[in-house]
């Protein structure tokens, strides 16, 4: 901490008993003292400079011009870029009684704002997500209620796309309610133990009319041994149900899905791959993939019946296992889907 103009140790003991960063400002324009937390937002060697030189943002700039000259608080945002994102601070601009400076205090709103801005895209998504059904299912009651009352070849046909819509819909809730309830389970560790291999073979047979239909083998190798992991059977199957059925409807074009259990490593985990050999994924996309309602293709994934909520579900169930997922592809070589859970 540094200061100028002022008693050194009253200025260090006042802003260095706040933990928000702070920056004193003097009446000459001038920055009179600063904590060390101020230090990664104006940088260090500012004290005894004017202010605009650190503190370049026109808006915040605004308010400490206001502050100095009729002595009236305010408030102003003011964004730096962090090593990864940028960081966002609130900064309230206090007049100073007495010496005719200003104080500035920053809070950090950077969550803040991400969890507001992620609170509208998903109820932006939601309703876009509905949006369409409804509008198709109601265009269609419309229609049959009028021209084609009397036309039964057109009012099964409709019919039948209506039933398709609701069935749309009742998985959009369906997964909106299990990612609710994954992310309120997210941070209790299960205490049950699970036999991966069991759950596995479960699956594949679950799934094995599926497959039959889109005329896809599923083969599964090394599910022939035990292996317990602490978990929650319920929200594993979803996991590997969600990752087997994607790779037979996305993946049938190559004909085959293979599921590798591999042994206990030396890092105690236990990896299980899930491979396709359809058309693969771009490397753009796959950073993307466990963000809620992304999609590759968004018509093919509807036409399949896809919500886009799968993975995101996959993330937080694995979350909750201290597990994690992996994603490789090429296109035109097929996708690898790798799940690592720990031993204990």
């Amino acid at each position: 901490m540094r200061g100028v103009g002022m008693d050194r140790d009253w200025l260090d003991g006042m802003l260095g008993a706040v933990p928000l960063p702070l920056i004193l400002i003097g009446e000459d324009d001038r920055i009179l003292a600063a904590n060390t937390a101020a230090d990664d937002i104006i940088g260090a060697a500012q004290v005894g400079r004017h202010h605009a030189i650190a503190l370049r943002q026109p808006a915040l700039l605004s308010a400490i011009e206001t502050a100095l000259r009729d002595r009236v608080g305010g408030q102003a945002r003011h964004v730096i870029l962090g090593p990864s994102h940028e960081v966002t601070y609130l900064v309230t601009v206090t007049p100073m009684h007495g010496n005719g400076g200003v104080l500035c205090a920053f809070q950090d709103i950077t969550e803040r704002e991400l969890v507001t801005r992620f609170r509208r895209d998903f109820v932006a998504n939601v309703t876009h997500e509905l949006r369409t059904p409804l509008t198709t299912l109601i265009g269609f009651i419309e229609t049959l209620k009028g021209a084609a009352r009397d036309d039964p070849a057109a009012r099964d046909r409709f019919l039948t796309i209506m039933e398709q819509e609701a069935g749309r819909m009742n998985r959009l809730v369906d997964n909106l309610l299990s990612l609710s309830r994954v992310e309120a389970q997210e941070r209790q560790r299960p205490a049950a133990s699970v036999d991966v291999s069991a759950l596995i073979n479960a699956v594949t047979a679950t799934l094995a009319p599926v497959a039959q239909e889109a005329d896809v083998v599923i083969e599964v190798t090394g599910g022939d041994t035990t292996l317990p992991v602490p978990g929650d059977a319920d929200q594993l199957t979803q996991v590997f149900q969600n990752l087997i059925e994607n790779a037979i409807k996305y993946g049938a074009s190559g004909g085959k899905v293979t599921v590798v259990i591999h042994p206990p490593g030396d890092d105690a985990r236990i990896r299980i791959d899930v491979i396709d050999r359809g058309e693969g994924i771009g490397a753009r996309h796959l950073p993307r993939l466990t963000e809620r309602f992304y999609r590759v293709d968004d018509h093919r994934s509807r036409e399949k019946g896809g919500t886009g909520l799968g993975l995101a579900i996959v993330k937080h169930i694995l979350n909750r296992h201290r597990g994690r997922l992996e994603m490789t592809s090429e296109r035109g070589k097929g996708s690898c889907f790798s799940v690592f859970l720990p031993r204990a």
